[in-house]
């Protein structure tokens, strides 16, 4: 059974300690949703303020919900609407310090007041993206962006 432990320190270090947490979780397992299932529930339980973390997979034309914690979702978010629209079709993290300045933003659970979206992308073909809401005003900074970018990143990896 996996249990995660403390983040302690810095933001940087507390990041870099989630990420170790991640790899343990997702070691030797290889199915995308087992493992977006996983690291959605570390993630929500391990970082402050937050009121959705999850997945949205590309089928080929548009975003659809994966696996998450949090309020009931948008099943379905085409490229070129909204936050992970935007991540989708860029290919660029968003990082979105108020939502309701975003244009188009798509509001799925109407306490998000800022979001983080990480596209994932494998040999060049677009997964999905990892999407994180906070019912906080300018809740994440460039070190939040850099750790979550870094925890996308252990997710692709899994999926090798």
């Amino acid at each position: 059974m996996f249990t995660a432990t403390t983040l302690s320190g810095s933001k940087p270090e507390q990041y870099a300690e989630l990420a170790s947490q991640a790899r343990s979780l997702l070691a030797g397992e290889r199915d995308r949703i087992a493992n977006a299932a996983n690291l959605s529930a570390l993630v929500y339980h391990a970082l402050p303020a937050l009121n959705w973390v999850g997945f949205y997979f590309h089928d080929g034309h548009e975003l659809v919900v994966g696996p998450f914690q949090g309020q009931p979702a948008c099943v379905r978010i085409p490229l070129d609407k909204g936050v992970c629209g935007a991540a989708a079709t860029t290919r660029k993290t968003q990082r979105v310090a108020d939502v309701d300045a975003f244009p188009g933003h798509i509001a799925c659970d109407s306490a998000s007041r800022s979001e983080v979206v990480v596209p994932l992308v494998a040999d060049g073909r677009l997964i999905g993206v990892f999407d994180i809401d906070s019912p906080k005003l300018d809740r994440f900074d460039a070190d939040d962006q850099r750790g979550l970018e870094t925890i996308a990143a252990v997710f692709v990896d899994s999926l090798a």
